[in-house]
């Protein structure tokens, strides 16, 4: 099997695909893959917010990809250094399905991540993909609520 590596800003579009036509409801049309990509990109960079594995693809591009995007919360004795991750994408090329590529480039994700000091994990599960992630350690949580907003026309402004 080929071993995960940690992703670089290079691999941004191809983890943008990946999470279009294998999580999204709707793929993405080619600006928002564009949108995704450029921002996906400055996070991978040194420093960014963003933290990738990636199995590469014998054809070509990637097979698979584990995603998070880290952000602050207020420290506290299980949160120390204040980091927690949402992981936001953990995809698989249907090809490259059942071969155990997103257990082994999720693991690393989460090595990697336990070793930046993060020690909030968070992530959304299908009825499919639950037992992987509870294979690694996740548990359910019944309280989580979810809602999107967006913000309301300003009167007067023509929106």
């Amino acid at each position: 099997m080929p071993e995960p590596r940690l992703a670089t800003s290079a691999d941004a579009a191809e983890i943008a695909r990946l999470r279009s036509e294998n999580i999204l409801s709707e793929p993405l049309d080619e600006a928002w893959l564009t949108t995704c990509t450029e921002q996906l990109a400055l996070g991978l960079q040194a420093g960014g917010d963003a933290r990738a594995y990636v199995v590469d693809s014998p054809a070509d591009g990637l097979a698979t990809c584990a995603l998070g995007l880290i952000h602050a919360v207020l420290p506290a004795p299980k949160y120390p250094k204040g980091l927690a991750v949402r992981i936001h994408a953990v995809a698989t090329d249907p090809a490259h399905r059942r071969h155990g590529y997103a257990k082994a480039a999720l693991a690393s994700l989460l090595d990697h991540l336990e070793r930046d000091g993060v020690t909030l994990y968070e992530l959304y599960a299908g009825s499919g993909s639950a037992p992987l992630y509870e294979q690694l350690g996740f548990a359910s949580d019944s309280a989580l609520m979810r809602m999107t907003r967006f913000p309301a026309a300003v009167e007067g402004s023509g929106s």
